[in-house]
């Protein structure tokens, strides 16, 4: 198949795409339209991956200051493309990104059957005392 073309803003037709995406997550299946254009317009950080047809077939995206964090969220593949390597490519593009590649700290979430995909990164579980907290405003 041909390459991947890397996008960093979608189209509404992608932010669409993106959002039958999400429905397909137990941990973004839910977020309504409006959500998803919502939290895609608010990340300073966007990297798609489409087909020559230009579906998107893998999307993260990056909350950061640019100097001390960045966090990762929503590093997604889509179904049928799984194992080919694009969630690797993904996380690649966003470690190699022109304006994180000096923030000091990226970081993310991550079930614990994940982490060993993004140790291979470099990301670490040690983070010393550091726990996650939440307010729920939902």
């Amino acid at each position: 198949s041909p390459p991947l073309r890397i996008i960093e803003t979608l189209s509404d037709d992608q932010c669409r795409q993106l959002h039958a995406l999400y429905q397909q997550e137990w941990w973004t299946r839910g977020r309504t339209l409006a959500d998803t254009r919502k939290c895609v317009a608010g990340s300073q950080i966007r990297i798609g991956l489409v087909d020559g047809s230009g579906s998107l077939q893998g999307f993260a995206r990056v909350l950061t200051d640019y100097v001390f964090k960045a966090i990762v969220f929503d590093v997604i593949v889509a179904g049928d493309k799984r194992g080919e390597g694009l969630g690797k490519t993904l996380m690649s593009l966003v470690l190699n990104h022109e304006k994180l590649r000096s923030v000091k700290q990226v970081e993310l979430y991550c079930l614990p059957e994940l982490s060993g995909f993004y140790e291979q990164l470099g990301f670490s579980t040690a983070v010393g005392r550091v726990g996650l907290m939440r307010l729920d405003n939902s």
